[in-house]
């Protein structure tokens, strides 16, 4: 029984053809496979990158309400989302019935204002909403997107050599990738009320998409539940990412990559703040069993699906601004 989340240290490395990709890449496989978490140390996001990133995002929520809501989250899924405003409904390993505890704001991939797909009002292709009132927020979080983004692209890398695939097999996926950057904030939560409650801060639920890189603060409250397992912790660990498989990874791997189950509760008697940042691909990309991952005696068990397709039906499920048609229409 799993009890504990390995760490992989990349040691610094970004070049897909070294043989130290190829340890962790295998080291990748394992973790993916059986927990569908891991740790990643030894990356390349500058430690002065995120911290700068926590504390503009620390600024952003400590802001008056009014102005946060003068960023109200817009019909292209991103600003501003108050408290107690999503409710994961889409949840496959839990009944969901109340919306979780935590505000964030969402920033997407920034578009062009001649970008094709923005001009023509396709689903999630629109602008960011900053807080013109903090100056060094955008910058910081530019940054610090631009790092992570290096980091998530190796790990797409990782993933296809631990496959069997050429490193840059699945890049074209990603060419004009779907991303999200969501700075959370969770107030503290009563020590029992939570679960008694069913209340939380983040409700039992597994990520839409293909991988998720999580910078946590030092405030602990994730939990992983491993397949036929309990509840285990996921404590932070000093510079590095929580990374884990959304639900299309799992899907285009056939099922071999885990998308795991997990929740937040913030017991720490405090704030809580952490960056999630999810890689996807592009919109209209399909999303079909991986060659290698496929053989006569495992015959792919989902059929293909576009991505935006598979994203938009839970958006739609999962956030009340999207069931607002007033809001979402806007």
């Amino acid at each position: 029984m799993l009890t504990s989340i390995p760490l992989i240290d990349l040691g610094g490395n970004v070049d897909p053809q070294s043989a130290a990709a190829r340890a962790s890449a295998a080291e990748l496989h394992d973790a993916l496979s059986t927990l569908g978490f891991a740790y990643i140390g030894g990356h390349t996001v500058s430690p002065a990158t995120r911290a700068a990133a926590f504390a503009a995002s620390r600024r952003f929520h400590e802001s008056p309400l009014e102005r946060k809501q003068s960023l109200a989250i817009n019909a292209a899924h991103r600003g501003y989302m108050g408290m107690a405003t999503s409710t994961i409904v889409t949840s496959s390993v839990a009944k969901v019935t109340k919306p979780n505890m935590s505000e964030s704001l969402m920033l997407m991939h920034e578009l062009p204002p001649d970008d094709p797909g923005l001009l023509a009002g396709l689903p999630m292709q629109g602008p960011n909403q900053w807080p013109t009132w903090l100056p060094d927020f955008k910058p910081a979080m530019e940054q610090y997107v631009r790092e992570v983004d290096v980091l998530g692209r190796y790990i797409v890398r990782l993933i296809a050599i631990s496959l069997g695939l050429p490193a840059t097999s699945l890049d074209h996926h990603f060419d004009h990738p779907t991303t999200f950057l969501r700075a959370l904030h969770y107030p503290p939560q009563p020590p029992q009320s939570a679960l008694e409650s069913d209340q939380m801060g983040s409700a039992p639920h597994t990520d839409y998409g293909i991988i998720t890189l999580l910078a946590q603060d030092d405030s602990g409250g994730l939990q992983v539940r491993p397949r036929g397992g309990d509840w285990i912790e996921a404590p932070p660990i000093a510079n590095t990412y929580v990374l884990n498989v959304g639900d299309m990874l799992a899907r285009w791997t056939n099922g071999r990559f885990v998308s795991t189950p997990h929740r937040v509760i913030n017991r720490s008697g405090g704030d809580r703040y952490s960056l999630p940042y999810f890689l996807d691909p592009s919109m209209d990309a399909l999303i079909e069993c991986l060659p290698t991952c496929t053989d006569a005696e495992h015959p792919p068990l989902y059929p293909p699906v576009p991505y935006g397709e598979y994203l938009m039906e839970r958006l739609n499920k999962n956030y009340d601004y999207r069931r607002d048609t007033s809001k979402a229409s806007a």
